[in-house]
């Protein structure tokens, strides 16, 4: 039985993928190569909805964010680091380890970011040289409201840099019309690719701000990375393979439609929600800020997070996510995000009832997934 693989990432690659990443090696230096960056450049831009520069990176995500503080700041720069959880945590010590004086706007775990809140904190104490955001935070299962952020950051003329790592393409983001200057994502979510390309959108301002940036930077260059990529190469060698299935995961994109995948993701996470409370499951997130994409929900009074993960592992071939940081034993972290379809999450679902029957939860009666 192939595994039911329901963490946040990395997630399911689809079988017309997996065939792409078996190709022969070709020359990184070639022609074939240089059309297919293009070709994976042009769909690029479609899923973040901008006609920005992209970057790529062989890296992780968290390589991608790097490269957007070093090529935008200046160590002593200020910046505004906005905190759901544990990955806009880490992004404001990243800007902190290069010298950025970071101030941190933390909200409860659970919350989005509210925009009052932040327009309030840019008043108080700016000006910012730049606002960190994270789109969707899989720490906690919740998704911020990036327009509306957008909306009271980008007047104050600070940089509005997005960590959509989790989110590009399952969770709306409207690059250019919400006037985002840096997005940074991974391959290894939505894009339905296995893990080592890290991808960033560029805007014209934050082209400005990388003439003056003063970090130290040679790998994460933008500068370096787009002479070469403008004649069709990467000034390091590429991880090839990873390149054959972006063009087809692009073109899995391009057939279903970004609209259809949001909607797809929507009800998928509803549905997750609902199937969590029937089981007597209370959700983590506050339900105005809930993710399409992760769902988490407190373990009973009882039974260790993992416990659940243990078994459903073990039992039935279904991975799960449990907390992170000092939510590690208190909740558990159901993905559905990328390559997902409701039939997936059900199964999920089953499992998870039988395990918790298994362990003493008492499963509301009648209660059914």
């Amino acid at each position: 039985m192939p595994l039911n693989l329901r963490i946040p990432g990395p997630t399911p690659v689809p079988d017309e993928v997996l065939g792409e990443l078996s190709r022969p090696m070709i020359n990184h230096r070639g022609r074939e190569y240089a059309s297919i960056l293009g070709e994976c450049t042009e769909g690029l831009k479609r899923v973040f909805q901008t006609a920005n520069d992209i970057i790529f990176y062989p890296s992780s995500g968290s390589g991608a964010l790097e490269s957007c503080i070093v090529n935008t700041l200046s160590p002593g720069d200020r910046v505004l680091g906005v905190s759901i959880g544990s990955f806009g945590k880490r992004w404001g010590e990243i800007a902190r380890l290069f010298g950025a004086d970071v101030t941190m706007l933390n909200f409860e775990w659970g919350q989005g970011a509210d925009p009052g809140a932040v327009a309030e904190k840019l008043r108080a104490e700016g000006p910012f040289k730049a606002v960190l955001v994270t789109h969707n935070e899989t720490s906690t299962g919740v998704t911020n409201d990036v327009k509306s952020l957008a909306e009271v950051i980008k007047p104050t003329g600070a940089l509005l840099m997005v960590d959509s790592v989790s989110g590009m393409g399952a969770v709306e983001l409207q690059t250019d019309n919400w006037q985002i200057d840096v997005v940074a994502t991974g391959s290894q979510k939505a894009l339905m690719l296995p893990p080592g390309l890290g991808l960033v959108s560029v805007s014209a301002q934050a082209w400005e701000a990388h003439k003056q940036a003063k970090m130290p930077r040679f790998y994460w260059d933008w500068t370096n990375c787009m002479n070469y990529q403008r004649r069709g190469e990467n000034p390091y060698t590429p991880p090839v393979s990873l390149y054959y299935g972006l063009r087809k995961s692009l073109e899995l994109i391009e057939q279903e439609g970004l609209q259809n995948i949001y909607r797809r993701h929507n009800e998928i996470g509803a549905y997750c929600r609902g199937a969590m409370q029937a089981l007597g499951l209370k959700l983590f997130a506050d339900p105005k800020y809930a993710s399409s994409v992760v769902t988490a929900a407190y373990v009973p009074e009882g039974i260790g997070s993992k416990d659940i993960q243990k078994i459903l592992e073990d039992k039935y071939d279904v991975v799960i996510a449990i907390g992170q940081e000092q939510l590690t034993d208190k909740i558990i972290r159901i993905g559905h995000l990328g390559w997902v379809h409701l039939e997936d999450v059900k199964a999920c679902m089953a499992c998870l009832r039988e395990t918790l029957v298994e362990l003493g939860h008492k499963v509301p009666a009648g209660a059914t997934v």
